[in-house]
């Protein structure tokens, strides 16, 4: 059976009694009896406040919605906004409510998904106040030898990159902070209560484990799999199914032919995927209440599929073959366009570019990066697997 931290808690008590408890914590807050891991600390410690990342501790706000100050309704303890317009840090007013900060959110293992930050934020915030930070750890879904992708530049940190991580990582949250905390030099007094019964090369249908959304936008961990690939036509004007009841599944737009660009993504034969046509009009972000037409990615093999490689092998085919299609302007004057900041790079603006080429480069830092996370493994160690 597999334990998240959580479910270990009781094994670590010592921690938590006699101190004030601040808890950074979202729906996948959650024991294996679907018992809130806001509730746990409430009833047996003494939990003086909430901080919320991205989509609130509760899971009821929107992707980009910025989240204010209030109470919660079920425990009444304040909740504290770490996704605000002017920062998404700990203030000192907020670590002077708390002697330890405890943090407990299921990650996807992308790059891209910004509660990695939220955590990485906090632990330096931590460091700096001189409060101890723990992690209730949870397993990686994607598992936790497989490596894909470029590591991100630093001229490139964003809130959806802020950290030298490839985008499909291999590590828990636990072995995130650990390699930040050593790397960067901030010495926060971290302790991370690990997750039992995993085995790194398990991926999340592996376990015999329930799925719980850890966003709306991330339904199924068929979902999270490609998520590492799909994200990256939200830097495009193509949707990538927002608005849909499969996010990052589908990608569209008006002015694609969905026959055709099936059959020719399908001619190129790639690993654990097939490509469907597809039609679809979303209810909200790209083409709102517009018809698009695109393909499903449906997955064959999970543990063969390449969700970054397909992804980008897509997107250049479209844009091979439609004037129509382009990268997103910046959100805002000086700023980087977002596929930039997804790429954690400027290469995938780069005309013209040889996709097999960009690939190539890709791997050898995959390959770079899948030795040096080797040190930070906190659990059982099998074969590294990078794309090669």
């Amino acid at each position: 059976m597999i334990r998240n931290g959580i479910d270990c808690i009781g094994q670590y008590t010592h921690l938590f009694k006699g101190k004030r408890l601040g808890l950074i914590t979202a729906p996948t807050g959650l024991n294996n009896d679907f018992v809130s891991t806001i509730q746990i600390l409430h009833e047996n410690f003494n939990l003086t406040a909430l901080f919320s990342p991205e989509h609130g501790v509760r899971g009821d706000q929107a992707a980009g919605a910025l989240v204010e100050t209030y109470l919660d309704p079920i425990t009444q303890v304040p909740v504290y906004s770490l996704y605000r317009k002017d920062s998404k840090r700990l203030s000192q007013e907020m670590l002077d409510e708390v002697d330890m900060v405890v943090y407990d959110i299921q990650d996807v293992g992308t790059r891209y998904y910004t509660f990695i930050y939220t955590m990485l934020y906090a632990l330096e915030d931590c460091a700096k106040a001189g409060k101890p930070f723990v992690i209730l750890d949870r397993i990686n879904p994607l598992d936790g030898v497989t490596v894909e992708g470029n590591i991100l530049k630093q001229d490139y940190q964003s809130f959806v990159g802020n950290y030298p991580l490839c985008v499909r990582y291999g590590l828990t949250a636990g072995e995130v902070a650990t390699m930040a905390n050593d790397q960067m030099n901030w010495h926060c007094d971290l302790h991370v209560i690990r997750a039992q019964g995993w085995d790194r090369k398990m991926q999340f249908d592996d376990t015999g484990r329930h799925w719980v959304m850890p966003s709306l936008g991330i339904p199924r961990f068929e979902t999270a799999l490609l998520y590492p690939g799909t994200c990256i036509f939200e830097g495009t004007n193509l949707s990538e199914g927002r608005g849909t009841t499969v996010p990052f599944e589908i990608v569209g737009a008006p002015f694609v032919n969905a026959q055709q660009l099936a059959d020719e993504m399908n001619s190129k034969k790639l690993p654990g995927v097939v490509f469907r046509p597809v039609y679809f009009k979303p209810t909200f972000s790209k083409f709102q209440g517009e018809s698009c037409s695109g393909v499903q990615l449906h997955l064959l093999d999970t543990r063969a599929i390449r969700p970054l490689e397909t992804a980008i092998t897509l997107m250049y085919t479209i844009k091979r073959n439609y004037e129509q299609f382009s990268f997103l302007p910046p959100f805002k004057e000086g700023s980087r366009p977002f596929i930039d900041l997804l790429c954690g790079d400027k290469v995938y603006r780069e005309d013209p570019l040889d996709v097999s080429v960009l690939l190539e480069q890709f791997r050898d830092e995959s390959r770079e990066f899948a030795q040096l996370k080797q040190q930070y493994h906190l659990y059982e160690e099998n074969a590294i697997r990078s794309y090669s």
